[in-house]
C-alpha cells in the first residue's frame, strides 16, 4: 500500500488534533506542528469536514476539532476518506500461472486495512500503537526517543508500507 502525501498529512493533522486540549486548534498551529503546508492543509482539513471526522469553527476563537472522541476515528477510516475506497481488482489482469498473485495483493490489502482499522488516533496521540513490542525499559520500542522525521538514514527504505511486525 502507498500511502500519498495528502493522506499522510491527513494523518499527521487528525493526530495533532487527537493530541490537542479540547477546544478548537487554528490551522496555522497544526500546519506549523506538522510542517505541513498551509494551503494544502486547509484543503484536507475541509476535507475531514466534510466527511464527518472534524468539527470547525470560524473567527479569531476558530480552528478545528474532532468530532469524535480520538479512541472512535482509526486511520483506516481517514485513509479510506483522503484515498478512497479501493476498487475490487478482479483478477488482476494476471494471464495464466501468474493469476493466483491477485490474491496475494488481495490478501495484502486486507492485512493493511485490517491493521489500519486496530490503531486509533488515541493510541497516535498516546504513542501506544496496539501490540507494539516493549524494550528492555518496559516502554514501547520506538517510542517517544525515536528518530525525528527526515531524509532516510543510509540504507533506510524510501517510503513504502512499513513492515507489518513493525505495528502488531
Amino acid at each position: 500500500m502507498r500511502i500519498s502525501a495528502r493522506t499522510q498529512y491527513a494523518l499527521r493533522a487528525a493526530a495533532e488534533l487527537a493530541a490537542a486540549p479540547p477546544g478548537p486548534v487554528p490551522a496555522e498551529r497544526i500546519a506549523a506542528a506538522q510542517g505541513i503546508p498551509r494551503r494544502f492543509l486547509d484543503s484536507i482539513l475541509l476535507q475531514l469536514r466534510r466527511a464527518g471526522v472534524l468539527h470547525s469553527q470560524r473567527g479569531p476563537e476558530g480552528g478545528y476539532w474532532l468530532a469524535r472522541p480520538a479512541g472512535e476515528i482509526n486511520l483506516a477510516e481517514i485513509v479510506a476518506i483522503v484515498e478512497g475506497v479501493p476498487e475490487g481488482g478482479g483478477n488482476g489482469g494476471y494471464p495464466g500461472v501468474a493469476r493466483p498473485l491477485a490474491d496475494v495483493w488481495s490478501a495484502l490489502h486486507d492485512h493493511e486495512e485490517a491493521m489500519l482499522s486496530e490503531i486509533t488516533l488515541a493510541h497516535v496521540a498516546r504513542d501506544s500503537l496496539p501490540g507494539a513490542p516493549v524494550n528492555g525499559t518496559g516502554e514501547p520500542a520506538g517510542g517517544r526517543g525515536r528518530r525525528e522525521p527526515g531524509p532516510p538514514r543510509r540504507g533506510a527504505a524510501r517510503g513504502g508500507p512499513v513492515p507489518p511486525d513493525r505495528l502488531s
